[in-house]
């Protein structure tokens, strides 16, 4: 490890060097590149300048414990084990450090949701794992930033799209991808039974401008009045926004916003983040297969998740925890989840090499 560290110490340097280059002004995709790597790079360099300070404590530590007597040892001994402790808890986190990254680590992250299976219920569903990610989003200190809100009949969610800006958001984030399922009674049912619908929820990472350049001839713009449940008219102007890239066929529609202006860059938005992952695909036939299992058909027996009403139960079925806190859940309490999730992928990668 400390031959790779010292590596990466030096690479540190050479990107500091780099970065001072005022050239570099130039060429902005290297910039974006060697910021996001500078800013790798110090976290480490600054961990292991405190490994070698807690070295450095428990040599000096060891030394006094040797030479005092009575008191004085026992007291060097207990600042020898504290120092002892420290180096063994920074060797640690170092190893973390010097893990494989995803290389989404650090983006804002492009989330949506749309009702799947169950009619206007798996609507209501994503109204609320919608509401579920906004209290989410507060509790982290994200910044969410809706871009498009299609509501249901009885004030569900046909779909909706939102940007979630935070420095942690992609890595507590990513593996909300996925079908959703809710066993409950639906505000439909004259009966009193339970009922199962799901909900999908697919997870961008936002791609920069700089990343995927969108020809103006290779997209149509279409724009039209937006509408809302039922199909009647929301406002007198043609403010809505579909583009079409013509090169994929990939379709981005907005309406939320009044301004045909705030709508088209949120639909470009939205769009550049799909030609981004659409690349990533073409280069990793792995990744490709991930990301086509994330939202699957949206059937009832794809899901990655069960929300129990019933029971006040929650269910991740690919670790196999249960929580008896739906309720705390839905308010946006999902870190014991997301922990979990993050320790099991840790796991999976210390596993894998």
């Amino acid at each position: 490890m400390l031959d790779r560290l010292e590596a990466l110490e030096a690479e540190y340097s050479q990107v500091l060097t780099r970065l001072s280059d005022p050239t570099l002004s130039k060429d902005p995709n290297e910039l974006r590149a060697l910021s996001r790597r500078h800013k790798e790079l110090e976290t480490v360099v600054r961990k292991m300048h405190e490994l070698k300070s807690a070295q450095s404590d428990v040599a000096i530590a060891r030394e006094l414990a040797s030479e005092a007597v009575g008191t004085e040892r026992e007291l060097g001994r207990d600042e020898q084990s504290a120092a002892e402790a420290r180096v063994v808890a920074l060797e640690t986190e170092l190893r973390d450090l010097l893990m494989p990254r995803d290389p989404h680590d650090g983006r804002n992250v492009i989330v949506e949701i749309r009702g799947a299976e169950g009619g206007e219920e798996a609507n209501l569903f994503a109204k609320d794992l919608f509401d579920m990610y906004q209290r989410y989003a507060d509790r982290r200190g994200w910044r969410p930033e809706v871009l498009d809100l299609r509501e249901s009949e009885l004030g569900g969610v046909g779909g909706v799209t939102f940007l979630v800006k935070g420095e942690d958001a992609w890595q507590r984030l990513h593996q909300e991808a996925g079908t959703h399922r809710v066993q409950r009674i639906p505000v439909t049912e004259s009966q009193g039974r339970v009922h199962t619908s799901s909900a999908t929820v697919n997870v961008l990472p936002e791609a920069d401008e700089v990343e995927v350049e969108i020809e103006p001839g290779d997209i149509r713009i279409d724009v039209y009045r937006s509408t809302g449940p039922g199909g009647q008219s929301v406002n007198t102007t043609d403010s809505a926004v579909r583009i079409t890239h013509l090169p994929t066929g990939l379709v981005v529609a907005m309406q939320d916003e009044k301004s045909q202006i705030q709508n088209r860059a949120a639909a470009l938005k939205v769009l550049r983040a799909r030609l981004y992952e659409l690349e990533l695909q073409k280069n990793a036939a792995a990744l490709a297969q991930e990301r086509r299992a994330q939202v699957g058909g949206g059937g009832r027996s794809e899901k990655i998740r069960t929300y129990n009403f019933k029971d006040n139960r929650v269910t991740d079925h690919r670790i196999g925890l249960t929580l008896k806190k739906l309720d705390r859940i839905l308010t946006g309490d999902l870190d014991e989840l997301v922990d979990a999730l993050l320790a099991d992928e840790r796991g999976r990668q210390l596993l894998e090499g």
